[in-house]
């Protein structure tokens, strides 16, 4: 386990070629600076969660993977190629899917249209519709509620409709930004058991996460940001035995009662 930020992620450089990974990526907005050197990677078959408090960083990176944002020093990869000053419709059409920060559904339009609008990149009615029976297959509620609108839907539902939509890309690389806000604690363990299994069947997944118990619960790996640095790297099970990670995290003070009485 790494306990400090180095400009090239050295895990990267070990096995296949990740699908996303970022190289000593520094960025921010005007003259303030959110991320220093940070460097991560995903590979097709991994969940690796992304955390950190408020002002960490962590809606940044998203921005900077999603190309939202422009790194001011370093290299964003996707599928092995060099994408820092590439357009987000580029991204897309390159494997890379993003489902933002609070969904951003379109409550006005149905659930299919939305899930239609998700294959736009696509523009194959064909695979569309292939797509579109992958999803049903997957969310069945979302099959039996397909021509009502997306807006009559609960939080949780709306996040897992945001997820089925990002699915309708057919991308190799999915990215979540803190897909448990605002979300029942039930529909937050449907939504990562089925991020696992989207892993499982290869797919390269990055969640950006408070959760931290939850995530690490189904994830391979983990990045701790923090003051826009990565402090602390490792496995699911490195992280959650981490004495910091634990403290900081999931509430646990490991050092509480352990002082000696005068």
């Amino acid at each position: 386990m790494s306990t400090s930020a180095e400009p090239v992620d050295r895990a990267a450089a070990t096995g296949p070629a990740p699908t996303l990974e970022f190289r000593g990526v520094s960025a921010g907005y005007g003259s303030l600076a959110v991320l220093d050197d940070v460097a991560l990677h995903v590979r097709a078959g991994e969940l690796v969660g992304v955390f950190g408090a408020n002002g960490a960083g962590k809606t940044t990176t998203v921005k900077v993977a999603a190309g939202l944002l422009k790194p001011t020093r370093g290299e964003v990869r996707l599928g092995g190629r060099v994408v820092s000053g590439v357009r987000p419709e580029r991204r897309v059409r390159a494997g890379l899917a993003v489902v933002p920060e609070g969904r951003h559904i379109f409550q006005d339009m149905t659930v299919l249209e939305n899930l239609q609008m998700g294959a736009y990149s696509l523009r194959s009615p064909q695979r569309t519709e292939e797509l579109l029976d992958e999803v049903y297959a997957r969310f069945p509620f979302i099959a039996d509620r397909r021509s009502e609108m997306a807006g009559t839907f609960s939080g949780g539902q709306q996040q897992i409709l945001a997820v089925a939509r990002a699915l309708m890309s057919r991308p190799t690389t999915l990215l979540l930004d803190e897909p448990s806000m605002g979300v029942a604690p039930i529909v937050v363990a449907e939504i990562f058991e089925q991020l696992r299994r989207l892993a499982d069947d290869g797919m390269a997944i990055v969640v950006v996460e408070q959760n931290v118990a939850t995530a690490l619960g189904v994830a391979d790996r983990g990045y701790v940001l923090e003051r826009g640095r990565i402090v602390v790297t490792g496995t699911a099970v490195e992280l959650l035995d981490n004495p910091s990670v634990r403290a900081a995290y999931l509430g646990i003070d490991e050092t509480a009662g352990n002082e000696e009485t005068a």
